[in-house]
Order: structure tokens, then sequence, then C-alpha cells
């Protein structure tokens, strides 16, 4: 078929990619106009290919479609439209132009939460399920008949970013290509949508973000992830408007002693931990928050909120400071709009959106050799001069947030000290059982006693199920690809001596 793309996004241009591979004929893309120097990515992919795109700022005036904008549409012969993701308004005389019409990607399941924030929505309102669905685009907002739907799990702790990228990003792109698919072979159904359980809501934005503390834990928590990234929820506190990120309901095992952090309007003030920012709903229930963006917009771990600016800035040696430059260009590159990068230049401050740092942690990972980089740190290091530390940091090995404690026991054998460790290890920590409990453990040799080993109790057992449920949930392993797995996998543990330098030749 000939199909005209109408959208933006990677999504539009994996979408627009993929209809080519089905051997279709896209005569036209439409998208957004360059923002600060930099084009869309479906628009850009477009013209690598020599497809005509075209960047209308607005398509009517006055409730009227231009004339000049449908002459160019109508040029093209389209017989579909596909928008993957459209934020324009497209008229109607556009959208019922062709043969077979136009079919829209919407991030929800249909009739719920038609809107632009359906996924935002879709996390607030604590649904167990979401989904997508490709419909038949008329008059109405997200009102159109049903062609497709496909439905997933919403995790306890998703948010925006986890939910598109798990399931709406990877899924939307097979479904909209099998909606074309359909159309093509004549198969594809249109479904009236049912009135019943239909909900609307607006755009979620920043002045509307505010948390509501005079509710239950859970419902904050639903806030705050239906929230995160963007506008991001936040409240006022310290005299200064912090925004939470990073939430979860997981709080088996922790205590809530730390620094207390009064917030205006809660049921009880918060308490920063070694773990996070610990929050009560009406209900006394418990949730974590793991990261805070400050209001200068700096973003910090949770559990730094009352620690000062932290460990002194380190001295680069020569290799690191070849390295430095190699970013900067990269930071040029994403950034065309700035003149010159700085260390105080702030990567989001000068443009940058979502798709920039997914391309920025691919370039380091591609400079450094695979480096284990991911898209928070680039959240938690916005500027130059911090991101440069972070990444040095991370080169030398020395980027956790301390050093392990452990209490070792000595034993001379064959002339040689071994220090052992002798207590449980839960969530990244030694420490001793519940009670402290222990038990001997022998040397078979000569049935000595070596030490006293910690003796898990069944709160402990607890607790290290759920630090496992939270790593393997919300850490670092489970977030990275296949691929950065397997590099690590066969890389094996990186030391500042071994690390090849990655601006050799």
């Amino acid at each position: 078929m000939k199909i005209a793309v109408i959208g933006q996004s990677l999504f539009g241009q994996e979408v627009y990619c993929h209809l080519r591979k089905e051997g279709h004929e896209v005569v036209g893309v439409f998208t957004v106009p360059d923002k600060d120097g930099k084009a869309d990515p479906l628009g850009l992919q477009a013209e690598k290919d020599g497809v005509p795109v075209f960047k209308f700022a607005r398509w009517r005036a006055k409730g009227q479609a231009l004339p000049d904008v449908v002459a160019k549409y109508q040029a093209l012969g389209a017989e579909l439209n596909v928008l993957p993701f459209c934020s324009q308004f497209i008229p109607m005389e556009i959208i019922d132009a062709p043969r077979h019409g136009s079919i829209i990607y919407h991030p929800s399941l249909l009739p719920r939460h038609r809107g632009a924030s359906a996924i935002n929505w879709t996390l607030i309102h604590g649904d167990k399920k979401g989904g997508f669905s490709i419909f038949w685009a008329d008059d109405g907002l997200d009102t159109g008949d049903l062609l497709l739907q496909k439905e997933c799990e919403v995790l306890p702790d998703d948010t925006v970013s986890t939910l598109y990228n798990r399931f709406l990003f990877p899924e939307g792109i097979k479904g909209m290509v099998q909606a074309v698919r359909l159309i093509a072979e004549g198969k594809a159904p249109r479904l009236p949508q049912p009135e019943e359980g239909a909900t609307y809501e607006g755009i979620q934005k920043k002045e509307t973000a505010k948390i509501n503390w005079d509710q239950p834990a859970e419902a904050i928590h639903n806030w705050i992830r239906g929230n995160d990234k963007v506008p991001g929820a936040w409240t006022e506190a310290c005299e200064q408007k912090l925004t939470f990120f990073n939430s979860t309901l997981n709080t088996s095992g922790l205590v809530p002693e730390g620094d207390t952090l009064p917030i205006p309007g809660a049921h009880r003030p918060g308490v920063v931990t070694k773990a996070g920012l610990i929050l009560f709903g009406n209900d006394d229930r418990m949730l974590l928050v793991k990261n805070i963006q400050l209001e200068d917009g700096k973003m910090i771990p949770a559990s730094n909120f009352f620690k000062g600016a932290g460990s002194s800035a380190l001295e680069l040696t020569e290799a690191e400071l070849v390295i430095a430059e190699a970013v900067r260009s990269a930071w040029q590159r994403i950034l065309p709009n700035v003149l010159e990068v700085e260390d105080s230049t702030d990567f989001f401050k000068s443009g940058a959106a979502s798709v920039d740092v997914v391309r920025l942690v691919e370039e380091m990972k591609e400079l450094c050799d695979g480096l284990e980089l991911e898209n928070e740190d680039v959240y938690m290091a916005s500027t130059f001069g911090d991101f440069i530390q972070l990444l040095v940091r991370k080169l030398r090995g020395d980027d956790e947030e301390g050093e392990c404690s452990i209490d070792y026991v000595e034993m001379v054998v064959n002339k040689r000290t071994l220090h052992m460790p002798h207590q449980l290890f839960i969530g990244g920590a030694f420490m001793d059982a519940e009670g402290a409990k222990t038990f001997e453990t022998i040397n078979p040799t000569d049935g000595s006693v070596i030490c006293q080993v910690s003796l898990a109790q069944v709160t402990d057992v607890d607790k290290a199920v759920a630090a496992a449920k939270d790593a393997f949930e919300n850490g670092l392993w489970g977030k990275i690809s296949a691929r950065d797995r397997g590099r690590l996998l066969y890389r094996g543990p990186p030391s500042p001596s071994t690390r090849p330098d990655p601006t050799a030749t």
C-alpha cells in the first residue's frame, strides 16, 4: 500500500522502518519542525531514505485546514494514513482523504484513559492491566472504532518509562505493523468502542502534579510513579520544591530510622535513611522514594538529601582528559544549539530530551568499551562537569556509594592469613542475624571450631527475599540490555589497571 506516516519520535521512526520492510511504499512523512536545530528521528530517517518529508508547524488556521498543506498531502496519493505518535492536530480533510482512512496508536486499553496522558493515568489509577489500542481515526477524541488491542500486566513499581520500554514500545511497533497488514488483506475489523467504562483525563502538567498527602500510601506511590519522569510528582519541604522519582511499596525489612524531613500536609514526617526517603500515607503504611530532584534541577539519591556536596572532584589523568574531550564532542553533537560545552552546561536545560539520553548512553558505552552506564546516571549528573566526574569514577571502578563494611575472622593456613566473613549478606551489606543468633562452623581436618557464623532467622530470610525482589525488579542487572550483560559476563571484573583505554587506536 501507499502509506503516509504522520507523527514523530523513535516510535514513529521504528514503525516507519518496519512498514518499509513489509514492502509498503511510504509516499511521505509528516513530522514536527526541527527543535533547537535538531530534527525529529522519524523525519531524519525518512530524509536518509529519500522519502519526501514535510514539517508543517500547523495544519489549520481559524478552524480551517490550510489549502497549501492539503494540496501537498493530496499530491502524494496515499491510500492509508498511519499515525504512530502524533502531537499535532490533523484536520479531518487529511484524516478522511485516503481510501482506507487513518489509523492511530493509543497507549491505553480504550475506552479507558482517553486523552494525551494515558500512560500516566494508567499508573495513577493503579490499573492492574495496561496496554495499547489501534483505532480508526474519527472526529472525536480517541473515540474511533477499534481495530486491534493488546494488554499486559502492570507491575507494582512500573513507571511511565518502564511500562513503555517493556511493552508499549516494542509490542506497539508490532501492533502497528500487524494492523496495516490486516488492512492490506481486507481483514481489519471496525469495532465500536463501548461507552461503559470510558474515562477521559487531561494532560498531566507540573502545576497539577503536586502530591496530595491525605490518602493511603499506595495512592501516593501510584501518583509518584504515574508522574515519573514527566512531569514529576512534587511537594514543598525545606523551603523548596522537591520532586520525587523511583518510588516503591517494597519496604519489607526497612526501619524508619534516620533524619526526619518535615513535609507540610503529610500524615507523618518523611525519614531519610540509607535506602532512601521513607514516606507515609494516611493509613500509616510506608513507601520508599529513591531519587529526589531539587528545585535547581539537580537530581540526587534520596539517601543523600541531608548530606553535603559529597566527595571532592577527581583530578583527571592525561588519558582521562582525552576521554573527557571525546565526551565533550559527543555532547556537542547531541546539543547543536550549544555554542560551546562547558562544565556548567546542563544536558536538559540545553534542549536534550529522553531520546537524547538514550543516544548519549549508547555512545558512552561504545566509547568506553561497554561501560556500565544507564539512563538514570544522566539524570543524576546532568551537567557536563558532573557527568565527567561520574564517568571517570565508573572507569576507575570507585563509583560505589560506599565501601562495604565486613567483619572478618582471620585464620592462618599454610603460612597464609585468610580473611573470612561470617555474617549474613543481605541487600548489599553484611549484618548479624536477628537476635545475634550464631552456629559453630567446624574445621573438617581436626574438628576445631573456626568461628561463629550468623544463623539466619525467619525475619532474616524475609529481608533477603525482599532485597532480592527489589534487585530483580529495580536493580541495574534487569535494566541493562542482553548485549551489555554478555559483555560483563565475558569481560570479568574491571580494574583501573586492566580496563582498555577507550581512546586507543
